[in-house]
């Protein structure tokens, strides 16, 4: 039998093959809190007496997801905790505890690490959680896992429930973070104003925690954060929900500062960047309005799920004619 690498699979060919072998599996399932969601979406989810609890995980590892000449200890200490309190805004609900596992070289500095967990501790000040423990291990690479605990009251956003006839819409502007990386890789000393903005959301990103309890009070059912980019992680919602997906490339919101940074590559950053932590939801079209006046002015409806070709996503230009992009979003493995 021939063997598959996991390249030939990627990253979410991987999870989709875990995520069929754990349900399959005999796990112990008769607990006095029933599981309502496992792998596939932002967080798992299991209901209690009081709410829905939530858990996530993420992991950032030196070289693969951060360069130490290209970001500050403090500014990687915000990021990590800002990535599993996205997860946490994508399902609706309100960050809790996080756990924290630092693998680290016998050589770093102890202040280093400090910096790391002012970094962290900012922003759990920022959006009111606590770091209550972890753990620490040496490691070849520096590399950094949280895994946060949250609660939601009422629906839980999913990405399952997006459903033919809904409006495709964002909580923000896109592509920025990965402007900011694409500024930081040309190496340039002067950063200006257009630089520090690109900056800023590369480095210190928001995570859209009101946003997540908008979208739930405001009757959305389907969401899920913009980590690996908006083509990737709607295909992976579409995926999820058995649907297709249509975009209007001049519907997608680009701020200024990347236009006038980027002017020939900003959709491409926009569709396919990654690490932007604005939501991508979807609802009728009644709901999307409706919800849109209650964002940031930046929010915007940006195309339609479809019947057809499901899992797969389009992206039309103003003549009704498809773009073909380059690049698909981040995939850990190819």
């Amino acid at each position: 039998m021939q063997t598959v690498k996991v390249r030939e699979i990627g990253e979410f060919g991987l999870i989709q093959s875990l995520r069929e072998l754990v349900c399959q599996s005999k796990q112990q399932s008769e607990t006095a809190f029933p599981l309502l969601l496992g792998i596939g979406d932002d967080a798992a989810a299991w209901r209690t007496i009081e709410g829905t609890e939530l858990a996530t995980t993420d992991t950032l590892v030196d070289g693969i997801h951060f360069r130490h000449d290209l970001i500050s200890w403090e500014d990687l200490g915000w990021k990590a905790l800002v990535v599993n309190l996205s997860d946490i805004a994508a399902m609706g609900g309100s960050p809790l505890y996080a756990l924290v596992t630092l693998g680290l070289q016998p050589e770093t500095a102890v202040e280093d690490i400090h910096a790391l967990y002012r970094g962290m501790l900012s922003a759990c000040q920022e959006y009111r959680c606590q770091i209550v423990g972890g753990d620490m291990v040496q490691s070849p690479v520096t590399f950094i896992t949280v895994a946060m605990t949250g609660v939601a009251v009422g629906r839980v956003l999913t990405r399952q429930e997006a459903e033919p006839g809904d409006v495709v819409a964002v909580t923000g502007p896109l592509g920025c973070a990965a402007g900011g990386l694409q500024f930081l890789l040309q190496g340039a000393e002067q950063h200006g104003a257009q630089g520090n903005h690109l900056l800023q959301a590369h480095n210190r990103p928001i995570p859209r925690v009101q946003a997540g309890q908008v979208l739930v009070q405001g009757g959305v059912k389907a969401a899920m954060d913009i980590s690996d980019g908006l083509m990737a992680d709607l295909a992976k919602m579409c995926n999820s929900s058995g649907v297709g997906a249509i975009i209007h490339a001049g519907q997608v919101p680009v701020d200024s500062f990347l236009k006038d940074t980027f002017p020939r590559h900003c959709l491409q950053l926009a569709l396919n960047g990654g690490e932007d932590y604005e939501l991508l939801f979807t609802g009728k079209e009644e709901v999307v309005s409706e919800v849109l006046t209650r964002l940031s002015p930046c929010a915007a409806a940006l195309g339609r799920i479809v019947a057809d070709n499901p899992g797969k996503v389009q992206v039309l230009d103003e003549g009704g004619v498809e773009v073909h992009l380059d690049r698909r979003g981040w995939d850990h493995f190819r």
